[in-house]
Parts: structure tokens; C-alpha cells; sequence
């Protein structure tokens, strides 16, 4: 029992069997590895059995149990044993011999009972069912080695249904479905190597379909790129193809690469989209009503060939599916219906006949209602005109599109011509702005306190006002107010008093008021288009300081109205001369104002300040009655002036006067009191004080007599070491400066040598060149005078010699030698001699050439011989032929 538990245990857990020392019980069906440390022997001890081990051997592995293999498995195990006919083969030294870096594929065929595995098998894939390939499947096989007429790296599917059993040369790469096409489905293969489908031979690289329904299982040799659905045609759709290669198409067309047709369902209901053919899109069928019309560009005639550059009108009720290339300009369009009141703008875009009427290209014209217009394929619509009815205050601009002029046409009901065009009339941002405030029914900005007491002008533009641009602009001048219009054509202004209504010209633009505002006055405050005339007021606050320097706040109100002179323009147009009324005239009154109170003390304008301001500003009569006062540049009339208060500038200076007030109470009320007692402890004090003042008297004049000794030593203590000091670099100086005096002498006494020599070798080198040149120059004159002079002797006693010897003596002498010579050399039996004179230079060229020369008859002696010329003196002789 307690064997059989232990076999339980170690089956479930793995936990070992515990052995008795050396004794090792081992079950059916389990095995151990026994190594043999003195022969090194790997052996096997296979179950049931009681095994006893020695000391020399040990348990290198087990109890292990063996292998079982259910029908239809196998396990995969390395380095297998050796078998000889079942039955493991052992080699000389008695151990099991395996096949090292093999694998064995065991199959349940062939293993039905257990098996252990043997010293140095190992399993490396454990116990698996046969791969079961189902109908539609297919398993690729790929080689792994070559065996039988396979070579490693080849591919085949093993199809289903079957059960497919391994074997050690192949693997499975992986297995695959058979792919359905359905109706109207084709699949898009392309051949992986050559390779032949259905009969017919494939090419590496080839695409093609593969239309035959029902299910499709890939070779290796193929790929399947995608399933394509084949595009249902109807009445109302057509399918626009483009060609990517020359191919026959499946309704035996031959088409070109590049080409681009439709199909439609008169050809086929259903289109697969083969190989070579993109699909361009689809096109609906264009459909025209009886009221409808289109321009098609570019149409296809018959014959399919595209009529490039021209269009083509097409009107209902009319179907048609546009052809590859066409296209319609701007769809579908209805038929134009015009009323009385509108009408339309033509463009020709060239030249055509127009009812009998020529049109040349560009022209431009005008069709109005009532009618209906299909324009014909040569004219552009360029735009649909209403008639504009405008009231007496109501207003376009209209632009001459030859003339360039700009008019405005209002009260009547206006239809644009062909040559006009409607002209908007731009406007500055802040007129704009203004312009929508009175749309909304707002005038000047409306002011806006602070929790700080601080004032603002807001003025916003309304977020749904938005002005046509080609309309006459209006503006509406509110009671007693002015506008100023300026026209920029004409150089001119004129004023509108209100109310009235001011419509702009084309060219005009309205003056801009931009005032000064909030309390006190800041500049650029307020905008407006119209200027009040009043009678208003306007509040400012100024600071003024008296002549004892009280500064104080003023704040002052101004009533104030236009004085108006309606004789000219001139005289109308003053109340615009200054831009900032309100600013110019507050800055005027404020420095009057200033001016009075800096003359009157603090108690006296406290006093009298309605006065001293009245006095400031307007002008006193005889009588006493004030005066309005004037402002000339632009006719505001200042009629009376109003404090509204008046209070210190400095916080501290009024709460200052308060407590001064209250403690001048205490003050007095504590004076008695405090006399008396201060009193007393003056006296006391004063005693202790004497006390005390004399004992530091003493204390001091010690101190005095201390610092004088202290004075005394200290100086002499300094006077000592500056003495020291002084001398010690005094002496130090005095030596560095002689040092360096004398080694600035020698310098430049040795500059001044070198300077020395250098010039007296200077001027000797040039007095030497300039004496050889002389010299040589001299000689160079004398030897040339030499030898001209030499050359007039020659040349005289040559001249001098010939003329005394005379021509004809020259003649005879120069024949006297050689015909005597010739007889000499006849008579002696000579051919030629010759007498050389070693003082005379002799041309013996053509000398040696005759007597080395073979000699002749005597009968041909030439008559030709060297002549010797013997001058008298040193003449050279020289030889002539004669």
C-alpha cells in the first residue's frame, strides 16, 4: 500500500521516490539512468525492478516514467538511439550508440507499447494528436532536407479532408482555407514562380482572375491579392474604366494602355474590374428636364474620338451618360426665366451670329425680360441684373466701366447698362463705426462710472449692422448740429445744418469730431459725426495753487453755445477750425483761472472764489455786469461759469488742521500745570548738573592731556619711520637714475658712432663709384675718339693711294701678274702654283678646290686662275677671280 501511494503521489506532484541508502524500488512502467563513475557508462534500468547501487555508481536520473503514445499521436526525440531491427544497438564500450544532432519522429504505429528514453535521447516536442486537414483546408509542407526527388526548400499542399502524419524531413509551414467566390465575385491572384492553373502556363509575376465560382485553394505557387466585387450596373449608373496595359478585355475589345471607356448595363449587369482596368469612378446618368439645359465640354462625337476645345448645348428632355472626357460646365442649369425687372449680362466668347445680329468676341450686352434665354455655346452669362427701385432718400454708385465716372442715380427704378458696374464706396474704420452707433440709434458715447469713480466712454458697433457698400451713404444731422462734408474731386466742404438728412457723393467724405472727455479732460474721449451747437455745458476739474501755496481742487462747469454766421461758407465753416473744441477751451479757461487765484491768498478765495473766477474768465462792464466770453477762432460762446467745488489736494495737510484744532485744546488746558512742576525739576536738575558737569570737566581735561601724549609719541614714531623711508628711497631713486642716465648716454653715443660710420663708409663707397665711372667714361670717350680718327687716316691714305695710282693703272696692274703668271705656268709645263705671303691673310677655298680638282686636256685648261696682288706696305692681299 504504501508503494502504490507513493506511485500516486509522484505521478500527480512529481515528487521523487524515497529510497532505502542505496536501494532504489522501481516501478512498471518507469525507468532510471545509472552512471558508472569508474568506466564513465551511461546505462538504463527499465521497471518493475529493485535496484541496488554501488559506490561507484549514481543516479544521473529517474524514476522517470516511460513514454506512452495514444493511437494517432507521435512525439518528436533527439538524438535517438540506434536500432537494429526494434532493438537498441550498443557500440564497444557497452553504452547505448545514438545519432547525435538527429530527431526521430515516433508514431504511435510504431510505439504501442511505453518506451523509456536512452542515455542522451532527450524529447523535444512531447505528445501530440495527428494534425486532422478538414475539407476546404490544406496544410503547406515546406522541405527541410532533401529526400527521395525532393529538394529542402521545396513547397506542396497536403489538401483535405485527411489526416496528415509528420515526417522528420518536412515541416508544416502553415495552414490555409480555401477562399469562396460568390456570384458576382472574382479573386485577384498573382503567380509566385512559373507555374501551370487550370492548363494554362503561368509566369513569375503574372496577375489574373479568377472568375469560376465556388471554393478556391491557392497553390504554393500563387498568391491571392485580394477578392474583388464585381460593380452592379443599372439604367441610372455607369461604370468609367481606364486601361493600365494593352489587353482584350472580357468583352473581347482590345484596348490600349492609357484608354478610357464606359460600360453600361446594355453591355453587362454586373462588371468585374479586371487586372489591367482602374476603376476612374462611377457616372450617374445625366437626366434633363423640359425647362433644363447643359453646356458639355469637350464631347465625343460617334465614332468615340473626343472633339477637344469645343462644347456642345444639350437641352431637355434629354438622358445621356457623359463619356470619358466630358464634362458640363457649371451642371445642370435651368432655363433662364426673366422677369420685367431683371436681366441678364452676355459675354461673347467669339465671334457668332446673334439672330442676324454679329456678335464679335468680347462684346458685351444686355437681355431683359420678360422671356425665357438659353445661351447659346459661344456666349458666358456673366452675371443676373434686378432693377434697383431707389426712394427720393435713397441712393446707389454706379461706375462707368469706359469712362471710369462715378455717379450717384437715386429716385427712380434703375437697371444697370452692359458698360456700368456697381461701385462701393469705401469708408475709414472709426466712420464706419460711427455710422452704425446712429443706425442703432446712438449719438455721442455714453459714459460709464467705475466702482473706482473712475469714468469711460463706451461705444460699441452693433454686432448685426453691416452696410452695402454700393449704396448711397446717409446720415441723419440731429437738431442744432453741424456736418462737414469734404469732396476730394472737387477740392470742396460744405456744412449741413440739422436737421436734414446728408446723403454722400461718391468722392465725399465726412469730418471726423474727436473730443476731449471724462473729468478731468483727456483727449480722444468722444467721436462723433455732427457737431452740437448747443447751448450745453462741459465739467472739468483743474488744480490750482494760492499765493501762501494752498493747492486746491476745482471742479468747474462751463455753459457754452456756437456763435453762427450764416452770411458765406467761410464764415459757417469757422465753428470746424478747431478740432478738439472742448479740450482747446477747458485748457483756456483753466489757465485763466490759474492765473487769478495764484495772486489771491488761500483765506481770501475761500472767501471770494465765485468772484475771482468770474473776474478770470468773462469781462466786467461799467456797471458791474459780466460779459460772455469769446473765443475767436471758432465762435464759442463761453456764457457763464459754475464752482462746483472746492477742497485741498493733499489728504494730509486737512487731516493735519483737524488734530491741530483738537490739541491746542490740551495744549492750553496743561500749560499751567506743567509750568509749575517743570519748574521745580529745572532747578534740581540743574543742581545735579552742576555736580555732574564738574566731574566730567575733570574726567575731560585728563582725556585732553592723554590724546596730547599720544599725539606726541605717535608723531615721533612717524616722523622716525618717514625719515627712514625717505631716505631709503630717495637714495634708491637717485641710483636707478643715474643708472639710467648713463645707460641712455651710451646708447645714443653708440647710435650716434654707428650713424657715423655708416655715413663715412656711405660716402667713400660713393666717391669710389663715382670716380670709376668717370674713369670709365673718359676712357670709353678717348678710345672711340681713337678710333675714328684712325678711321678718317685709313680711309684719307686709301682715297689718296687710289687717286694717285689713277683707274687705268690699276687696270694694268691688276693684269700684268696673272697673264705673266699664265705664261710662266705654260712655259714651266705647271698646272698652277701659289706663293703665300705668311704675313697676308689668302682665301684658300676656291683654291684647294682647283687643285685637288682632276685635270683636264690641255686643250680644256679653263681660263681661270688665282692671281696674287701684292700691294706696297702692310696691305692685306687678297685673291680675285678673274
Amino acid at each position: 500500500s504504501t508503494q502504490s501511494t507513493w506511485d500516486i503521489m509522484s505521478k500527480k506532484s512529481g515528487v521523487k521516490q524515497p529510497s532505502d541508502g542505496n536501494v532504489i524500488r522501481i516501478p512498471p512502467n518507469r525507468y532510471i539512468h545509472v552512471l558508472d563513475n569508474n568506466e564513465n557508462i551511461r546505462r538504463i534500468v527499465i521497471g518493475p525492478d529493485t535496484f541496488v547501487k554501488k559506490e561507484h555508481e549514481s543516479v544521473i536520473k529517474g524514476p522517470e516514467d516511460m513514454i506512452v503514445l495514444p493511437p494517432d499521436h507521435y512525439c518528436v526525440v533527439s538524438n535517438p538511439v540506434v536500432r537494429e531491427k526494434g532493438v537498441p544497438k550498443m557500440n564497444q564500450y557497452k553504452e547505448f550508440q545514438i545519432r547525435l544532432g538527429r530527431e526521430e519522429i515516433r508514431k504511435s504505429e510504431d510505439f504501442p507499447e511505453p518506451f523509456p528514453l536512452y542515455p542522451g535521447e532527450e524529447l523535444i516536442k512531447d505528445i501530440t494528436p495527428y494534425k486532422v486537414v478538414e475539407n476546404n483546408t490544406a496544410l503547406i509542407i515546406r522541405a527541410i532536407r532533401d529526400f527521395a526527388e525532393t529538394h529542402a526548400g521545396d513547397k506542396w499542399l497536403f489538401k483535405g479532408p485527411g489526416v496528415y502524419i509528420p515526417k522528420i524531413d518536412e515541416e508544416v509551414e502553415k495552414q490555409i482555407e480555401a477562399i469562396i467566390i460568390k456570384q458576382n465575385q472574382a479573386l485577384k491572384i498573382k503567380a509566385i514562380r512559373d507555374t501551370e492553373v487550370k492548363g494554362v502556363k503561368r509566369k513569375a509575376g503574372e496577375i489574373w482572375l479568377e472568375r469560376e465560382q465556388g471554393s478556391y485553394l491557392p497553390s504554393v505557387d500563387e498568391e491571392v491579392i485580394t477578392p474583388i466585387e464585381g460593380k452592379v450596373l443599372t439604367d441610372k449608373k455607369a461604370l468609367h474604366l481606364r486601361a493600365t496595359a494593352n489587353f482584350k478585355d472580357k468583352y473581347a475589345i482590345d484596348r490600349k494602355a492609357g484608354e478610357e471607356w464606359l460600360v453600361t448595363k446594355e453591355q453587362a449587369e454586373v462588371h468585374i474590374r479586371d487586372v489591367y482596368e482602374d476603376i476612374v469612378g462611377e457616372v450617374k446618368l445625366t437626366t434633363l428636364a423640359k425647362n433644363q439645359y447643359c453646356v458639355v465640354i469637350d464631347p465625343v462625337d460617334k465614332e468615340g474620338t473626343p472633339q477637344l476645345g469645343k462644347r456642345e448645348l444639350r437641352r431637355g428632355e434629354a438622358t445621356f451618360f457623359l463619356k470619358p472626357g466630358e464634362s458640363l460646365k457649371s451642371g445642370i442649369q435651368n432655363v433662364r426665366v426673366l422677369s420685367e425687372h431683371q436681366s441678364l449680362l452676355l459675354q461673347a466668347r467669339e465671334d457668332f451670329l446673334d439672330e442676324s445680329l454679329k456678335r464679335p468676341a468680347g462684346c458685351k450686352w444686355i437681355v431683359r425680360g420678360p422671356r425665357e434665354y438659353v445661351p447659346p455655346v459661344e456666349v458666358d452669362i456673366l452675371e443676373e441684373r434686378q432693377s434697383i427701385p431707389l426712394d427720393e432718400n435713397e441712393g446707389i454708385y454706379v461706375r462707368n466701366i469706359k469712362s471710369g465716372e462715378v455717379r450717384t442715380v437715386k429716385n427712380t427704378v434703375y437697371m444697370l447698362t452692359a458698360d456700368e458696374v456697381l461701385w462701393e464706396k469705401e469708408l475709414t474704420d472709426e466712420v464706419e463705426e460711427l455710422l452704425a452707433v446712429q443706425a442703432s440709434g446712438g449719438g455721442f458715447a455714453p459714459v460709464v462710472v467705475t466702482d473706482a469713480g473712475a469714468r469711460t466712454y463706451k461705444q460699441d458697433k452693433p454686432a448685426d449692422y453691416k452696410r452695402d457698400k454700393t449704396r448711397a451713404i446717409t446720415f441723419r444731422a440731429p437738431h442744432n448740429s453741424a456736418v462737414q462734408l469734404f469732396d476730394f474731386k472737387s477740392k470742396k466742404s460744405r456744412i449741413v445744418f440739422g436737421p436734414d438728412l446728408v446723403m454722400l457723393q461718391p468722392y465725399e467724405e465726412i469730418t471726423v469730431l474727436r473730443l476731449s472727455g471724462d473729468v478731468p479732460k483727456k483727449e480722444n474721449q468722444l467721436k462723433n459725426l455732427a457737431l452740437l451747437l448747443g447751448p450745453d455745458f462741459m465739467t472739468d476739474q483743474i488744480i490750482v495753487e494760492t499765493s501762501d501755496h494752498a493747492r486746491l481742487f476745482l471742479r468747474l462747469a462751463y455753459n457754452w453755445k456756437f456763435e453762427v454766421d450764416h452770411t458765406s461758407l467761410e464764415t459757417e465753416s469757422k465753428i470746424f477750425a478747431v478740432g478738439d473744441f472742448v479740450g482747446e477751451a477747458c485748457k483756456t479757461l483753466a489757465s485763466r483761472i490759474r492765473g487769478a487765484v495764484s495772486g489771491a491768498t488761500f483765506d481770501l478765495f475761500h472767501k471770494r472764489s465765485t468772484e475771482i473766477i468770474q473776474d478770470a474768465v468773462f469781462k466786467k462792464d461799467d456797471k458791474g455786469n459780466y460779459h460772455p466770453f469769446l473765443i475767436k477762432t471758432n465762435n464759442l460762446l463761453i456764457t457763464s461759469v459754475d464752482i462746483q467745488g472746492v477742497e485741498p489736494v493733499e489728504e494730509s495737510t486737512r487731516k493735519s488742521l483737524e488734530l491741530s484744532v483738537k490739541l491746542s485744546i490740551d495744549i492750553t488746558s496743561k500749560t499751567q500745570e506743567d509750568k509749575a512742576r517743570h519748574e521745580a525739576e529745572r532747578l534740581e536738575q540743574q543742581a545735579k548738573g552742576e555736580r555732574e558737569k564738574q566731574a566730567i570737566d575733570d574726567e575731560a581735561e585728563a582725556e585732553k592731556k592723554r590724546i596730547t601724549l599720544y599725539q606726541y609719541q605717535a608723531t615721533s614714531a612717524s616722523v622716525e619711520t618717514t625719515g627712514k623711508a625717505l631716505a631709503t628711497a630717495r637714495a634708491k631713486a637717485e641710483a636707478a637714475e643715474i643708472n639710467g642716465k648713463a645707460e641712455v648716454n651710451q646708447a645714443q653715443l653708440q647710435v650716434d658712432a654707428l650713424k657715423i660710420t655708416q655715413k663715412a663708409e656711405l660716402e667713400l663707397i660713393k666717391s669710389r663709384n663715382e670716380a670709376e665711372e668717370n674713369h670709365n667714361k673718359a676712357m670709353t670717350e678717348l678710345e672711340i675718339s681713337t678710333q675714328k680718327e684712325l678711321a678718317a687716316i685709313e680711309a684719307s691714305k686709301f682715297q689718296k693711294t687710289i687717286e694717285s695710282l689713277g683707274k687705268d693703272t690699276l687696270i694694268a696692274m691688276a693684269k700684268a701678274g696673272p697673264e705673266a703668271q699664265a705664261k710662266l705656268l705654260k712655259g714651266l709645263g705647271l698646272k698652277g702654283y701659289m706663293i703665300i705671303d705668311s704675313k697676308n691673310p689668302i682665301n684658300l677655298f676656291n683654291t684647294a678646290q682647283g687643285m685637288i680638282a682632276s685635270v683636264p686636256e690641255a686643250s680644256s685648261i679653263p681660263k681661270q686662275i688665282f692671281v696674287p696682288i701684292t700691294f706696297h706696305s702692310s696691305i692685306p692681299v687678297s685673291y680675285t677671280h678673274l
